[in-house]
């Protein structure tokens, strides 16, 4: 494959490429497209190169691009949903308040009547107490007038300060059902705030894992894209130089080759050389030999000559 093709992700396409696994048929295509070997000792090749790896960036802005925006859309859609849930949860808080509310107003005012009525029978029991005392005050006015008197003043402080006893209680109680009632408002109202800042900090805890999610798909997709162009450029330098030393390794067997056929020439060169030298020796010998039997030099040489080239049968000369 020389050329990627061109890149175009529409927005519909989105869900379905941005998902585990839904980029893998880009990079096959770009994994395709690195594997030719441009000759980087041309200029062409070299030029290969450069617009391979263009090819390759373009690629990535592409995808990487319309990604972006997506994951943008996605940040904003949360937002109109986090709002509404926000609504929903206040206006349930208020939903169920208003629902408590008759109850626990109920129960206030059966504590106050609860009151009431203890402040009541404590006043009938005053009552009862001043009704005793003045019976037992009067069968004895007669006989001690001095005394009744006395004991008149004592009751009139007792009743007084049963009166006031009795009256201390009722505010008493009626500030501790105020105290408890403020106290359990207080609490409520610390209870709603805390679910409110949990609700809150469970949103946001949702919203930075799902960002921080995205971030690190985001930087391991980077990752294993740098990882595998590195691996790429690698494989792609290793195939360069297993070609060049394939070539070299050619080249020097090629060169090997002639030298060796330059030196097997030579060599049977020489041969051939030394054989014909060794050949015009052993002929002028016997051809000296032959003069040496009387034999004219011409003939002599004639007769040499016949018997190197096999003219005659049954006669060789021992090289």
């Amino acid at each position: 494959m020389s050329e990627l093709a061109i890149i175009e992700i529409k927005p519909e396409q989105a869900p379905a490429l941005y998902s585990a696994g839904g980029l893998n048929g880009f990079l096959e295509q770009i994994r395709e497209m690195a594997k030719e070997v441009p000759d980087v000792t041309t200029k062409k090749g070299r030029d290969r190169i450069g617009s391979l790896a263009r090819a390759v960036g373009s690629s990535k802005t592409a995808i990487e691009k319309p990604g972006r925006e997506y994951l943008k859309r996605l940040k904003e859609a949360v937002k109109p949903a986090e709002e509404e849930l926000r609504m929903f949860t206040r206006e349930c808080d208020a939903i169920r308040d208003a629902i408590l509310k008759p109850r626990d107003e109920w129960e206030a005012e059966q504590e106050r009547i609860a009151a009431e009525n203890q402040m009541n029978a404590w006043h009938e029991e005053a009552l009862e107490m001043n009704v005793d005392h003045d019976r037992r005050f009067a069968a004895r006015i007669e006989s001690d007038h001095e005394i009744a008197l006395m004991m008149n003043e004592k009751h009139d402080r007792d009743r007084e300060e049963a009166r006031a006893e009795a009256e201390r209680k009722r505010i008493a109680h009626e500030e501790e059902l105020k105290r408890q009632a403020a106290e359990q408002a207080r609490r409520d109202a610390e209870a709603a705030a805390q679910r409110d800042r949990e609700e809150a900090a469970r949103r946001e805890a949702e919203l930075k894992a799902a960002a921080e999610r995205a971030e690190r798909e985001r930087i391991e997709t980077q990752q294993r894209a740098e990882r595998e162009k590195k691996e790429a450029a690698e494989r792609a330098e290793r195939d360069k130089q297993e070609a060049i030393a394939a070539e070299r390794r050619r080249q020097e067997e090629s060169e090997a080759a002639r030298q060796a056929e330059a030196k097997r020439i030579a060599d049977e060169e020489a041969k051939r050389s030394a054989d014909k030298e060794h050949r015009r020796t052993i002929n002028r010998k016997v051809i000296a030999d032959l003069v040496a039997q009387g034999i004219e030099e011409s003939v002599a040489k004639d007769v040499v000559c016949a018997v190197a080239t096999n003219k005659i049968e049954f006669l060789t000369i021992n090289y």
